[in-house]
Order: structure tokens, then C-alpha cells, then sequence
């Protein structure tokens, strides 16, 4: 008779954990994400409204002849093209791209447009993906996004490489949005573990800005890669934050708000350990950078602020219930957000500074960067992340060490084995001429 009695109660605490557990999903927000962050310099953010215009050109079938053009223009020199390749150049294989060599900024920039929602090639790529179908420099990566960044590299590594002997300041910068984010991101990774396809190009000058990314690769890769790749979120974009694999949202592409809402419910009511204890999961690659302009229970944008991190937990896990969450998504708003977060860094900053402080500002910010990178890297470590590594003296990938070390190993064990057998002819010659046997075949020392 208790036990009956004692039903109501449970199924009341029941209802209000569910509740409670509710109310605490829909408050959260994406300013929670990053509110740990610290703020982003005017001159680390600098090139990201920028190369948010460079993909934006990319849609237009004439340069000299802009249709979409933001205000001010993309800031781009036609004459500056080196290529520009379409879906039929690239046969659906990968989203098409433009080679631009910017010489106002002393950077060669290979920039790729989102997804075309009209283009069953784009939606192959995406879909060329199975949960730990693909492994890349120890740790998972999107295979789709992995074969197009191949294909690119195969299609322009000749050029790239002239490019790159040519200009030897200059530095190599991958961009792309949605679709072509995961592509830019892949083809950095590539070209960084491939440098002497490109003239041996040195690490620290390849870099990459994925604009709202997808996720397409796992947690120890997206930390290690944090020197080379950038990733720039608006707000509420729900693409960084979709850690389920990418064809369940495309195939219910017109029920997304759907699909948003019960993979919002599952993704909370599991773990975070569970999540980054998970080899093949897939996040958004590198550093990452977030647009924050809209607070809880406040109407309209504010003055929008970016915060920037290495993160390893707490890495956009969750995805934000907001009406914004596919608005934010869009590469005019994230171009125009990034260019009024810009403006008003370099209004809080004196823009008279005299160079040496510059200068001194911009070494403080790379030792940022580099501590950050190295607490990540630790942290990663700490929270038993599969396959991560303990932090290097400085930025490089982990197995270039090792590699050093068993080759060194090895050298020294070949030149030890040599001395031994130098040593063992040594004696045997000795013995040779010293000694002889008699007709007993004793041993008896040789007459002089």
C-alpha cells in the first residue's frame, strides 16, 4: 500500500525535473557558449570581413560586372584572378573556387562559396560520410569534404606551388563558407601534412578561415590544428553546433527546425564526458571565433563583440532553440556583423598608435595564441580526449618529433651494430696473425 501511495510523489519529481530541465534549455544561449572567452584583437580579426567578401565574389559570374556586390564592393582587383573554377570545371567533385593573388596584403587566397541548395554534387559531398569512416593523421575526418580538399589540391598544386616559390612573403589562406568551409578546412590539413607538393612552404604560412563551419573533424585534430585554422560563428548558427552526422539534417532539409529541435533534446541529455570520450565525433575545426550581438530578452542587434578561444569542452556542444539559429548562418550577415565588429575594435583602439606599440600588441597577441593553444592542448590531455597529444616546445604537428626521435633510435642502433662488427674483424685478424695450430690441432703461438 506505500508503494502505491508513493507514485504520485515520484511521478511529481519526474515533472519537475522535466520542467526544470526544460526551462533550463530554453534560456539557454549562445552568448553562454563563449562568455568565458576572451576578447578578440582588431588586427587578428582583420582579415575575416575581408575574406568573407572574397567568398561572397566567388558567386559572381563577372567581377567587372558585380550583380550582389555588399557596400563598398568585395575589394577586389580583377586583374588580381589568377583562376576561377565553376561546377562544370570541377565536375561536382568540389564547390567552386577562386585563386586570388591579393598583393595589398601579401597573401595568396583560395577561397570556395557555400552550398548550393539547387546542386546534387554538393549534396553527394556532404552525404560521402559514415560515424568513423575516415582516419587522417590519427584522428577522424569527414570523408566527403577529405576527397574534394584532395581533389583541389591535385587540380591546383602546380600553380599553388609557382605561386608560392614566386611570393615567398606571402602567405597561403584557404576560406570558404558552409560547404566550402569543411573544404578549406580539409585542403590546410592536407596541405600542411603534404608541404613539399608546394615548395616545402613553411607551416606558419598556411592558414585558413572556415566562415560557419561544418564539423568535420574529430576533437584532437580541431586542437592541433588551432595554429593553422580559424573558424568564425555568427551568434546562434546552428551548423557549428549540429554534432550529428550532416545527412540527417539535409535529407529533412524542410523540417529542419524539426530535426533541430529533437537533436537539441537528445545532444543535452548526454554527457559531455560521454561526447568527448567519443574518437569519431566530429567538431568545428581550430580556433574559433565568436560574433555575439543579441542578448536574452532583449530585442533588435546590439554592438556586436568577438570572443576567441581554443576551447576543448563546452566547444558549441548543444544547439541554440532560436528563431536566428538559420539566419546566422548566412554568409551577407556574417560579412556584415564581422565588418561592424571590426569597425568597432579599431574605434576603441587609438588608430594613431605609433608603430612600436603595434608592434609590441602584435607579439603580445601570437603569445596568446600560443599559451591558449598550449592550455588546450593540455586540456585535451587532462579530459582523456583519444589521441591527443601533450603540448610541443611549439607549433608543429606531434608526430614530427617522434619520427625524429625513432630515426634517430634507429641511426644510432645501425652505428652501433657497424662498430661491433668492425671490432669483431678486428680480433679475428689478430688472432689470425698471432696464432696457429699444431698438428694436433692445438692452438700454439706463431714463431716470429
Amino acid at each position: 500500500m506505500s508503494i502505491v501511495c508513493g507514485i504520485p510523489l515520484v511521478e511529481c519529481v519526474y515533472c519537475l525535473a522535466c520542467a526544470r530541465w526544460a526551462w533550463k534549455r530554453c534560456l539557454h544561449t549562445a552568448g553562454h557558449d563563449s562568455e568565458t572567452w576572451g576578447l578578440a584583437t582588431a588586427e587578428e580579426f582583420e582579415a575575416v570581413p575581408r575574406l568573407c567578401r572574397y567568398i561572397l565574389a566567388v558567386y559572381e559570374d563577372d567581377l567587372r560586372n558585380p550583380l550582389w556586390a555588399p557596400p563598398g564592393g568585395y575589394g577586389i582587383n580583377p586583374d588580381w584572378v589568377v583562376l576561377r573554377k565553376t561546377y562544370e570545371d570541377t565536375q561536382g567533385r568540389a564547390p567552386p573556387y577562386m585563386l586570388y593573388l591579393d598583393h595589398d596584403h601579401a597573401d595568396i587566397v583560395l577561397a570556395f562559396r557555400g552550398l548550393n541548395l539547387a546542386k546534387e554534387s554538393d549534396y553527394a559531398v556532404l552525404l560521402d560520410n559514415r560515424l568513423g569512416q575516415r582516419k587522417f593523421d590519427g584522428g577522424y575526418v569527414h570523408n566527403g569534404l577529405l576527397k574534394a580538399a584532395g581533389w583541389v589540391l591535385d587540380a591546383e598544386c602546380e600553380v599553388l606551388r609557382e605561386l608560392v616559390e614566386k611570393y615567398p612573403n606571402y602567405t597561403l589562406t584557404f576560406a570558404g563558407h558552409s560547404l566550402g568551409s569543411g573544404v578549406a578546412a580539409m585542403l590546410s590539413m592536407v596541405v600542411v601534412q603534404n608541404r613539399d607538393r608546394l615548395g616545402s612552404i613553411e607551416r606558419k604560412r598556411v592558414r585558413c578561415y572556415a566562415i560557419a563551419p561544418a564539423r568535420c573533424m574529430s576533437l584532437n585534430l580541431a586542437v592541433r590544428y588551432a595554429d593553422v585554422i580559424n573558424s568564425v560563428v555568427l551568434q546562434d548558427d546552428f551548423l557549428p553546433r549540429t554534432a550529428t552526422p550532416l545527412e540527417d539534417i539535409f535529407k529533412s532539409l524542410f523540417c529542419l527546425p524539426c530535426i533541430l529541435c529533437l537533436r537539441c533534446m537528445r545532444d543535452t541529455c548526454i554527457p559531455e564526458q560521454t561526447m568527448l570520450k567519443d574518437p569519431r565525433r566530429l567538431y568545428a575545426p581550430g580556433r574559433l571565433y565568436h560574433i555575439v550581438e543579441r542578448k536574452p530578452f532583449r530585442l533588435g542587434r546590439f554592438p556586436p563583440v568577438v570572443r576567441t578561444a581554443v576551447p576543448v569542452d563546452g566547444r558549441f556542444e548543444h544547439i541554440v532553440l532560436s528563431c536566428n539559429a538559420t539566419s546566422d548562418h548566412a554568409i551577407i550577415w556574417i560579412e556584415k556583423e564581422a565588418q561592424r565588429a571590426l569597425d568597432l575594435m579599431r574605434e576603441k583602439d587609438n588608430t594613431m598608435q605609433i608603430p612600436a606599440k603595434q608592434i609590441m600588441e602584435r607579439q603580445e597577441t601570437i603569445t596568446r595564441h600560443s599559451q591558449e593553444y598550449k592550455a588546450a592542448l593540455q586540456r585535451a590531455k587532462t579530459l582523456d580526449v583519444p589521441h591527443a597529444s601533450t603540448p610541443p616546445s611549439q607549433y608543429g604537428t606531434f608526430e614530427e618529433e617522434g619520427e625524429e626521435s625513432s630515426r634517430r633510435s634507429q641511426g644510432e642502433s645501425s652505428f652501433g651494430s657497424t662498430n661491433k662488427s668492425t671490432v669483431d674483424e678486428s680480433w679475428e685478424e689478430l688472432i689470425e696473425r698471432l696464432f696457429d695450430k699444431d698438428e694436433h690441432g692445438h692452438i700454439v703461438l706463431k714463431k716470429q
